[in-house]
């Protein structure tokens, strides 16, 4: 049987085209499990995996935890802000607290980047990072480019532009890695002052004008504004960008191509995309959340496989 090539998913840099592969051909198996009537399959069935989660996180913590159920593991939940990590703990105390429990696995989302590549040197635990500051976010990368796949038949050979607040998202960089490691040719647009220094350096272009952006793509991957990570403030008004960079439908409907839109979640409706853009049949938006259950169902099993092998 074919494995993973890492004991750990921390970014996608650290991963290879074939582990994307085989995570996309598990996450297919996984697709069918969660159409049946009963969803549940005993995979994980002797496996504990703690989620934690240092930073709010809704959507990605209860995709996790619902994959974890559906492989029937073990869940042992833990939330930073109720716990001793406010009275000062430290990171790799608060874990070998948990790990002391008998933990397999940890998913974790922190505010710092490089948290998880830190803790999997310090812990003896499969690691699965759900976001690390503003620097990856692997599994979301993995489900938007599965759901690309599954769009148009292939990632390889297409245009895909990412909009909007690249500077602070984590799921930028691991798009742009992962779009890149599977063949696809990568823009960016938004504003200037939410552009990183060196953006070129990754190999991917800058466009300033959101329609030539369009134009060009297959796919727009619609990114929102990440208000809480910014201290000072990037652009005029919100009513500004929307102007500049947010996507409607009458933009939509006078491309000379039909495309695809995706956002990651949460929309923040109005700003970056309208309404009527989110729920068209252009949208693959509601198609990433349940992609997103079978990806990390499949990154689960692969990294347990690996664990209950280095065991026996």
């Amino acid at each position: 049987m074919s494995e993973l090539s890492v004991n750990h998913l921390l970014g996608i840099k650290y991963i290879t085209e074939k582990d994307i592969q085989l995570i996309f051909e598990t996450a297919d198996h996984f697709k069918e499990v969660i159409q049946r009537p009963i969803k549940k399959v005993p995979s994980l069935r002797d496996v504990t995996i703690a989620n934690l989660f240092f930073e709010n996180s809704t959507r990605t913590r209860l995709s996790f935890e619902l994959a974890e159920k559906r492989l029937s593991a073990d869940i042992v939940n833990f939330s930073a802000g109720s716990s001793s990590v406010k009275k000062g703990e430290s990171l790799v105390d608060t874990v070998n607290n948990i790990l002391s429990m008998k933990v397999d696995m940890v998913v974790m989302r922190h505010p710092n980047p490089g948290a998880g590549v830190f803790l999997s040197k310090h812990i003896n635990a499969s690691i699965i990072n759900a976001g690390d500051g503003a620097h990856e976010h692997p599994t979301q990368a993995l489900l938007d480019c599965y759901s690309i796949k599954e769009r148009l038949g292939d990632v390889a050979g297409k245009k895909v532009v990412i909009v909007g607040d690249i500077l602070h998202s984590r799921v930028a960089l691991s798009n742009i890695f992962a779009l890149q490691k599977l063949g696809a040719t990568v823009k960016v647009c938004g504003p200037k002052t939410l552009m990183p220094r060196h953006i070129e350096s990754l190999g991917v272009t800058y466009e300033p004008n959101l329609i030539n952006a369009l134009n060009w793509c297959d796919v727009a991957n619609m990114l929102r504004v990440q208000n809480e990570r910014m201290d000072i403030s990037y652009f005029p008004s919100t009513r500004e960008y929307t102007q500049q960079f947010g996507l409607n439908k009458s933009i939509l409907d006078n491309l000379d191509k039909e495309i695809i839109v995706m956002h990651p979640g949460p929309i923040n409706r109005g700003v970056e995309i309208t309404s009527d853009v989110a729920d068209s049949k252009q949208a693959i938006i509601l198609d990433q959340v349940q992609n997103g259950l079978a990806v990390r169902m499949a990154i689960l099993y692969l990294l347990a496989s690996k664990i209950k092998r280095n065991d026996s």
